[in-house]
């Protein structure tokens, strides 16, 4: 597992100044510092004004500038954290480091009772199409409609086998985790795939889709400068959840219905079979 820990400094690398005038080397030298990013994670790079200049996807939609969350009905399959265990103590923890930093007002944080792992996702409002959508079913029906028949498609369905789950990296959202060994992975895909065939669709990335814990959304970029503090807060997350909470004590996988990202409401638990 590679995780990127970054440097404790600020590393700079400043180029050669000319060598035709003092004055010009002067004036070039603040102007040629380009901060060296080696030694940061992709995901800290696209959450960087410099790199990723684009507005936040989910701003206006999901949530507003002051951090309020907004309407965004729709439902889930995920499994909420075991209330009271050392995996949740560890990873309040961790969501505390973050809401530490400097920069913590230009994200939008979750509640800690809607933390929770994503297995499927399940229909939202703002993506009425196919393939998120289930075929056959009207691209206009409201989702309220849509969630009661998906609670009457899993009627006939108890579950899946068990797995386990570890952090392998924390990014400027939350924390990305997966499968513990090869037979949990495979155990989260029979997951996946059993869902997809109930509820009637798959997802371009139903394959490859990496599990998370968000703790937030991004609400303005971080300068450059900020990133060596953030990298270092991210490689000290998971060291110390590796310590902590080795393998994340999770609930059961559980439907849920939403109104907005602050609370999932769970309609109906499985089974670990």
């Amino acid at each position: 597992m590679k995780v990127f820990r970054g440097p404790l400094k600020t590393a700079w690398r400043v180029t050669s100044p000319s060598s035709n005038s003092h004055k010009a080397a002067d004036i070039s030298r603040s102007a040629d510092m380009e901060m060296d990013t080696s030694s940061f994670s992709p995901e800290l790079l696209h959450c960087s004004k410099a790199h990723n200049p684009s507005p936040p996807g989910g701003l206006g939609r999901r949530y507003d500038r002051s951090g309020n969350f907004l309407q965004e009905p729709g439902n889930t399959v995920v499994c909420h954290l075991v209330e009271g265990s050392e995996t949740e103590k560890a990873v309040i923890a961790a969501r505390a480091k973050y809401l530490a930093m400097p920069e913590a007002s230009q994200f939008a944080f979750t509640p800690i009772s809607s933390l929770h792992m994503t297995l499927f996702q399940g229909i939202i409002e703002y993506r009425r199409r196919l393939p998120f959508w289930p075929v056959g079913v009207d691209l206009d029906t409201p989702i309220e409609v849509t969630t009661e028949l998906f609670l009457k498609r899993l009627k006939s369905f108890t579950g899946y086998r068990p797995f386990r789950v570890h952090v392998t990296k924390a990014e400027p959202r939350g924390m990305v985790v997966e499968g513990l060994t090869a037979d949990d992975r495979n155990a989260m895909k029979g997951w996946r795939d059993a869902l997809a065939d109930i509820f009637g669709y798959r997802h371009p990335d139903h394959d490859t889709y990496e599990f998370h814990i968000t703790f937030s959304y991004v609400i303005e970029r971080l300068d450059e400068t900020a990133l060596p503090h953030w990298q270092q807060m991210l490689g000290e997350v998971v060291g110390e959840l590796s310590e902590r909470a080795a393998i994340l004590e999770l609930r059961p996988p559980a439907f849920c219905a939403f109104n907005d990202m602050t609370h999932f409401e769970e309609l109906r638990v499985f089974n670990f079979s």
